[in-house]
């Protein structure tokens, strides 16, 4: 490979000029930085990342971890950060836990190792384990979506309480009063704050949930589909089914088709997330988000603003989600 050295001889200048035409820092004059610039593209010398990121104390990279790239939520929510970090100056260094919190530990040091100038995280579980890695860590740091407790770190999110509320204001809006909940994994602040949302609901409307149509799972397809074949052969009166997130309310609307239930006629459906997909099932899935690229992108603005304002008060920023109406869901039959 082509070196500085390389660059000065065919330039006909001594390699810290290259340096400081390269690095911008010292002004040279405008034939030597012909020249210099000349020389690197008929070359193709590069300048190396590891000795930059030594000189300056920053590589430029953010680190992303996220628990499951196989989830269209996640695969959006990178696009999003991406974008912002890319527009910063900033390349995105991708992590995928495969929702392994083992996993998720070994990738959270071999980023800090990298001399990441920021993390960005999405938790996989095992939260004391995370908290404790942030305790040692000194790089800024944003988690997003799934969050961790006794983290210090700037916080990115859905206001999932209200988010589920609106989902199921709206189905007891159309008359529905038997509505089961499939939740994510307990141990997730997002869970709770969305099945919360799924009891606060009927409770404003003057009725208690029904805890025995609250039933959990994972965040997936198959954990949807399973946990609506189970509440629909035990409660054949539940009329309505709200789901902490999409993936898990395609399983479910899965699982209605293969038993013969009709959707919406006989079973009303709706998700969480407003992930692209659901606009495309039959029927269209009903469902509650904001737009999930622009999660990434504040994200990803919250963190540069940590990285180029280190002391300033952490941020506990919650975006407004909406109801999205699609053919899902519908009144129940008298």
């Amino acid at each position: 490979m082509s070196t500085i050295k390389d660059v000065a001889a065919l330039a006909g200048v001594s390699f810290t000029t290259v340096s400081h035409v390269l690095n911008e820092t010292r002004p040279v004059s405008a034939d030597a930085r012909r020249r210099v610039l000349a020389a690197v593209e008929e070359i193709g010398y590069l300048p190396s990342a590891v000795a930059r990121s030594l000189r300056k104390s920053e590589t430029k990279i953010i680190g992303v971890l996220v628990p499951n790239v196989n989830n269209p939520f996640f695969a959006e929510l990178v696009v999003g950060v991406e974008e912002c970090c890319r527009l910063a100056g900033y390349s995105v260094f991708l992590c995928n836990s495969d929702n392994d919190p083992r996993r998720q530990q070994q990738y959270m040091r071999t980023l800090l190792e990298k001399r990441v100038d920021g993390l960005l995280l999405s938790s996989a579980g095992d939260a004391a384990a995370l908290a404790r890695i942030f305790k040692l860590a000194t790089v800024p740091a944003v988690t997003v979506d799934r969050l961790v407790p006794g983290a210090r770190a700037d916080r990115v999110s859905v206001n999932n309480l209200d988010g589920a509320s609106k989902a199921v204001r709206h189905l007891v809006g159309l008359g529905h009063r038997k509505i089961g909940c499939i939740s994510g994994p307990a141990e997730f602040e997002v869970t709770q704050e969305r099945v919360e949302g799924w009891r606060r609901a009927q409770e404003e409307a003057g009725f208690n949930a029904d805890e025995q149509l609250l039933i959990e799972s994972d965040f997936s397809s198959s954990g949807g589909y399973e946990a609506a074949r189970q509440l629909l052969s035990t409660h054949p009166d539940m009329t309505a089914l709200f789901a902490s997130n999409d993936l898990m309310a395609l399983g479910a609307l899965r699982a209605a088709a293969e038993i013969g239930i009709k959707v919406p006629q006989q079973l009303s459906i709706v998700g969480f997330d407003d992930i692209e997909l659901s606009s495309y099932v039959f029927p269209g899935m009903t469902t509650v988000g904001c737009s999930i690229r622009e999660l990434g992108r504040e994200a990803g603005r919250v963190l540069i603003d940590r990285i180029e304002n280190p002391g300033a008060p952490l941020k506990d920023v919650q975006l407004t989600p909406r109801l999205v109406l699609r053919e899902s869901t519908a009144a129940p039959r008298a």
